[in-house]
């Protein structure tokens, strides 16, 4: 198949509505256990980076030309609105509408667990559950996809279902993995497929952990010597049967073992039931202050295609869905049997379809939304709405207020004096950013135009080696990669650093960097 390009990056939450992600969060955990967003805290990141950079350019360590005028604005970064409903509204990766939430539409996210060796390209999905949440009647479902059934690809053969996240990857397929395994699972069971939640098995111990353990009931013990661990070997499973507190490591293993009758199908209940004590533990912990470590530990681990506006109004179903109007089930021998596949002799699940089709129609049927409230009743909910959103602007302000305080007091300590210079051909851009580092609480000696503008990376030379503190602030903000502090032979200079900056920098980062949560 000819190569395409992929999507873009799935969406980042910005981080000045941390909050208002922690309650979607929990409301993802309601629909299913995945954390599906990014959570942010800024601390100032350590200069340290991996990645391998083109040839270093040559950088004169004079000192820059003489100060210009300073000039720039204030300007916030703008977030432009998402359009649901009607002829112009999004539209999804698998190419249906996107869900209207003032018209309380279903919503339906495809969850999926990964399994990727240390010496594996491309990976194939362990788990699959389809999540779907009704608005409009306050309800939620779980539906476990066996990885053994039988499907129609499309595009390409069938196959087992989890191939379709190996085909999507290995291929290129436009949005990847995610994109194609979405697109199977609405084509097979005829429902729209709205978004993706994907974790790896990393991610998920490092969620139950975080959450401190998870509580669960085992109900009978399980006895696995063969599980396997993540390098084609066995890592043994013992469990006795009753009340257990799990960490991830031990979650994980009881999400994961077929060491049970029933094997895959009492498996996928096993997950479901795992997922239901995550939510269970998240929705008892006040998150809030967890954000840093979550942050620190979790990100790279997840990946998800919900948008803003989906994290918000799926928080504020987080406490409303009773736990008896969740259905959960699982495309079991009730709904299958077994087959081997006479090319290959590959064991599958064919399946029932007249029977899925009644429980899909069942799980993900449509409703009508009640007669909403009337014009008074919109406009003073509004008027709240918006008193609210003032208060929580009024308490961001001043919270981002006390931060640049207290960076600025911090940088006062050590005073380092600083030279800024524009190595790019973006007009301005030296004196708008040596503005925003004063006002950050720098000390800006000077600004101009550094001797060439083709800079790639932006580049710090150091000519004062104590002020530690204020070269992992400056590293941080442009992003600075170790091969590119550069330290003068000049360490007697009445100038502690001087920044180049290149055409990585993004003018937005800075700011962002230091007023967010």
């Amino acid at each position: 198949m000819a190569s395409q390009t992929r999507s873009p990056k799935p969406f980042t939450i910005p981080p000045f509505l941390v909050h208002s992600l922690v309650a979607g969060l929990m409301a993802v955990f309601l629909l299913g256990g995945a954390y599906v967003g990014y959570l942010f805290y800024f601390t100032v990141k350590d200069v340290v980076a991996s990645a391998k950079l083109p040839t270093l350019p040559y950088v004169d360590l004079s000192l820059p030309l003489a100060a210009l005028p300073l000039t720039g604005d204030d300007d916030l970064p703008l977030i432009l609105p998402v359009v649901r409903g009607g002829e112009s509204g999004a539209t999804g990766v698998t190419g249906v509408p996107l869900p209207d939430y003032e018209r309380k539409e279903r919503v339906n996210i495809l969850l999926l667990g990964i399994d990727k060796r240390p010496d594996e390209v491309y990976s194939r999905t362990d788990t699959m559950i389809l999540v779907t949440v009704d608005p409009n009647t306050k309800s939620a479902g779980m539906l476990s996809i066996p990885r053994d059934l039988w499907v129609s690809i499309p595009g390409y053969d069938e196959d087992r279902v989890n191939k379709a996240y190996f085909v999507g990857d290995r291929d290129a397929y436009p949005g990847g993995g995610p994109a194609l395994a979405m697109k199977t699972i609405q084509y097979n069971l005829g429902v729209p497929v709205h978004f993706y939640a994907q974790i790896d098995f990393d991610g998920f111990r490092q969620i139950v952990d975080t959450l401190g353990g998870i509580d669960i009931y085992v109900p009978q013990t399980i006895d696995d010597p063969k599980f396997p661990d993540n390098n084609y070997g066995f890592d043994p499973f013992y469990i006795e049967a009753g009340q257990h507190t799990l960490d991830g490591y031990t979650a994980l293993k009881y999400a994961r073992t077929r060491a049970t009758p029933g094997a895959d199908f009492s498996r996928a209940k096993r997950q479901q039931a795992v997922l239901l004590a995550i939510k269970d533990k998240a929705l008892q912990l006040n998150m809030v202050p967890k954000v840093p470590e979550l942050w620190n530990t979790m990100a790279g681990a997840f990946e998800t295609n919900l948008e803003l506006i989906d994290i918000v109004e799926l928080s504020q179903l987080a406490d409303e869905i009773d736990p008896d109007s969740i259905q959960t089930a699982v495309l079991d021998h009730t709904y299958t049997y077994d087959y081997i596949v006479p090319d290959t002799r590959a064991q599958v699940l064919i399946p029932y379809r007249e029977k899925i089709r009644a429980l899909v129609d069942d799980m993900f049927a449509e409703t009508k939304p009640e007669a909403g409230p009337s014009q008074a009743e919109l406009e003073a909910i509004q008027a709240q709405q918006t008193a609210q959103a003032q208060q929580a602007r009024a308490q961001e302000i001043e919270q981002n207020a006390q931060r640049q305080e207290e960076l600025a007091a911090v940088l006062g300590q050590e005073d380092a004096r600083l030279v800024v210079q524009n190595g790019t051909s973006i007009p301005g851009l030296a004196s708008q950013t040596a503005l925003f580092l004063k006002q950050s609480g720098f000390n800006i000696l000077q600004f101009g135009p550094a001797d060439v503008n083709t800079y790639t990376h932006s580049v710090i030379v150091v000519y004062n080696e104590d002020k530690t503190y204020t070269l992992q602030v400056l590293a941080a903000i442009f992003e600075v990669d170790e091969e590119n502090i550069r330290s003068s032979p000049n360490l007697k200079s009445d100038v502690d650093f001087r920044v180049i900056i290149g055409s990585d920098y993004d003018p937005a980062g800075p700011q962002s960097l230091v007023t967010e949560e």
